[in-house]
């Protein structure tokens, strides 16, 4: 893991605490939150409020054919959200996915470099008929070991995660802009959401399309992508083509990506066996909500 780098006894927990209203919680202290691994309570070791810790972020567009009529908009807020949220020492990168993986930008400070990269971004549907046909084919297949292949979002998880994420330390969040639909992923969803976990990335995904591309028939993806971002301590939130909601989902994120808390303990269990460890934390107060990820793989012995 990620987060294992300096001490694989050590595991660090990034979150954010919401109250019944759904309004973020600042100023809670140690004594205000616990922590479980397997339902055994674990001592923290550390405990901050991480407002200024660099962040490191991943930027992934779904630019398949479902896509078409609002990639504009993801442009738009999506550079307008970089320029707001980059601090001197944060970084970041933009995938696009469709029927390859592409990397658009690899890690800058620099706003106008993402932004220009994210303007570069095009549909593609390997058939070149726009966003007609199936959706996120398009108006052709690619033939790959006679499967087709058409959306790749679960494998644009994995790739982000493996290859960009799990090198670096401190904060990360990949923030996902897609119809949620997955078509032709080499990787299966839990495969995506192991690689995010052991990365120690939180994944946000915007669910958004033009609800008239699916005739009515609402988003095949919706659960899947729930699933990701909740598993992972992110969230999933629904703009549609709203370019307003889209705007605001932005700014929810970034204040959550500013309101962070970093709780880090020495698990009870120290066994270096690559199982998978389920988390729990709570926090004292009237219905108070925790968005932390659902657990973490521990090293390998190997891993030392």
């Amino acid at each position: 893991m990620g987060t294992l780098k300096l001490n694989v006894n050590l595991v660090d927990l990034f979150f954010t605490v919401k109250n019944k209203s759904g309004e973020l919680v600042p100023h809670l202290t140690k004594d205000d939150c616990s922590v479980a691994e397997d339902k055994t309570p674990q001592t923290l070791k550390n405990f901050s409020a991480e407002t200024h810790l660099p962040l490191t972020l991943g930027i992934l567009l779904d630019t398949s054919g479902s896509q078409i009529d609002v990639l504009p908009l993801e442009q738009q807020a999506g550079s307008q959200f970089l320029e707001r949220v980059l601090k001197s020492k944060d970084q970041a990168f933009l995938l696009s996915f469709d029927v390859n993986v592409d990397l658009l930008q690899d890690f800058t400070n620099s706003a106008r470099m993402l932004s220009h990269a994210m303007d570069k971004a095009q549909i593609n549907t390997a058939g070149g008929n726009g966003g007609s046909g199936i959706p996120g084919l398009g108006g052709g297949t690619i033939p790959i070991h006679g499967t087709p292949k058409g959306t790749l979002l679960y494998d644009a998880i994995y790739l982000g995660s493996n290859d960009k994420m799990v090198e670096q330390n401190g904060r990360k969040a990949m923030i996902i802009l897609t119809d949620g639909d997955d078509q032709g992923s080499d990787h299966k969803i839990q495969e995506a959401i192991a690689a995010a976990q052991k990365s120690n990335t939180i994944v946000y995904i915007i669910l958004i399309a033009d609800p008239g591309f699916y005739g009515g028939f609402g988003y095949s993806g919706y659960s899947a992508a729930k699933k990701i971002s909740e598993e992972t301590g992110g969230r999933l939130i629904n703009v549609g083509s709203n370019g307003k909601k889209l705007d605001a989902a932005f700014q929810q994120i970034e204040e959550e990506l500013r309101t962070e808390y970093l709780a880090s303990y020495v698990p009870t269990n120290a066994k270096q066996d690559g199982s998978f460890r389920r988390i729990a934390v709570q926090c004292k107060g009237d219905d108070m909500k925790v968005q932390v990820r659902k657990g973490y793989y521990a090293p390998l012995p190997e891993a030392r």
